[in-house]
């Protein structure tokens, strides 16, 4: 007789699933914070957006459950209904330039304590790359706009105006070629320019050339270059030696620039640069003349930048209010996002003649130009 078949072993008893809770496959949501910290969710929205509008203890009982739970709010879906985000879009010509990123710097942190965030994009100083720029920006509904100068394209400026959120223009004056869309924060370059030969007459120098950067692209140097030709013409010593390059601003180009004046103007004996990275390839090349400076050449920048103080000799300078522009162009904002109308909408800043030695004699008497 055969053995009877093996058993077939049973298969183990399936585990009931357990029902999977809404934390585990949804997103965490106002409610779910609301309920957990026992509040209402207007008060938590109301925390999120003004945290200074909600009691200290529902404000520390909220902020505890957000820490708790990870809790990240929506902000695109909390701005659907105000057809606004909590961004704020930027836009700077350049980041490698220490002048726009610390006013960048100081814009970011006064909107981030006021709960909106920045975006930040580069138009490398091309008008056309601003206006894609600004066009991705819009279609992201954003709070409002800053953007660097007021040379912008027709399409651009229009975008701009008919968007209907703040938008602030820093680093520059509205003129009648370059009038404002909204609100402007900013400081004449032209005046600058004026400045800086100014300086250098002013400290007995009698022939004094230009050299700058990126003048095509970047019509704050432009305005500059334009401020040193109008000073040289008052002074009526000789004409205007400009020498420019479209190349970004850099000390080598600043070796390079100086050099090709020195080639038909050997005789000057002052130079103004559109910045100090420029301004220190002049001392490079002067200390490699055997030029004494500033007795043989008087030398000054623009920007106090971080090197400006501690090269060799240091550095005379025009220092730009890069804080207060990105101060004044937050407060701008948040006075247009709460309801009002800033005082002010357009502030034409002062610079700072920083006086080193690269222009001051050592037994001269200090003297600014008027």
């Amino acid at each position: 007789m055969a053995p009877p078949p093996p058993k077939t072993p049973p298969h183990p008893p399936m585990r009931p699933q357990r029902k999977k809770t809404r934390r585990a496959t949804q997103r965490l949501t106002m409610t779910d914070v609301a309920n957990a910290a026992g509040v209402s969710p207007s008060t938590v929205s109301l925390y999120l957006r003004k945290p200074e509008a909600v009691s200290e203890e529902l404000a520390t009982r909220v902020r505890a459950v957000i820490d708790e739970l990870g809790y990240v709010p929506n902000l695109v879906a909390g701005s659907l209904a105000a057809a606004k985000s909590r961004t704020v879009g930027v836009i700077l010509p350049s980041i490698t330039n220490s002048f726009f990123a610390e006013t960048y710097n100081t814009l970011q942190s006064a909107l981030q304590t006021a709960h909106y965030q920045t975006l930040l994009g580069v138009s490398e100083f091309d008008p056309e790359r601003e206006e894609e720029l600004i066009r991705a920006f819009l279609a992201w509904s954003p709070a409002a706009v800053v953007a660097t100068g007021l040379h912008h394209t027709d399409r651009t400026r229009a975008m701009l105006r008919s968007s209907g959120i703040p938008v602030v223009e820093m680093w520059d004056i509205p003129s009648a070629q370059f009038p404002a869309v909204d609100m402007t924060v900013g400081f004449s370059h032209f005046e600058v320019g004026r400045r800086q030969a100014g300086h250098l007459y002013d400290q007995g120098s009698r022939k004094v050339a230009y050299i700058g950067a990126a003048v095509h692209q970047d019509m704050r140097v432009r305005s500059r270059t334009d401020g040193y030709e109008d000073e040289v013409r008052r002074r009526g010593l000789h004409e205007p030696i400009s020498f420019t390059a479209p190349d970004t601003a850099s000390t080598p180009v600043g070796i390079w620039l100086i050099d090709e004046v020195f080639a038909l103007h050997p005789d000057i004996d002052g130079v103004v640069c559109s910045n100090d990275a420029m301004a220190l390839g002049v001392l490079f090349e002067a200390n490699r003349r055997g030029l004494s400076v500033p007795d043989d050449l008087a030398v000054i920048g623009f920007g106090d930048l971080t090197f400006s103080a501690a090269c060799i000799p240091p550095l005379s300078t025009v220092r730009p209010p890069q804080r207060e522009i990105g101060q004044l162009a937050a407060a701008q904002i948040l006075r247009r996002l709460d309801g009002g109308e800033p005082a002010q909408p357009h502030h034409r800043l002062d610079c700072e003649l920083v006086v080193r030695d690269s222009t001051r004699p050592a037994d001269a008497p200090v003297q600014t130009s008027p």
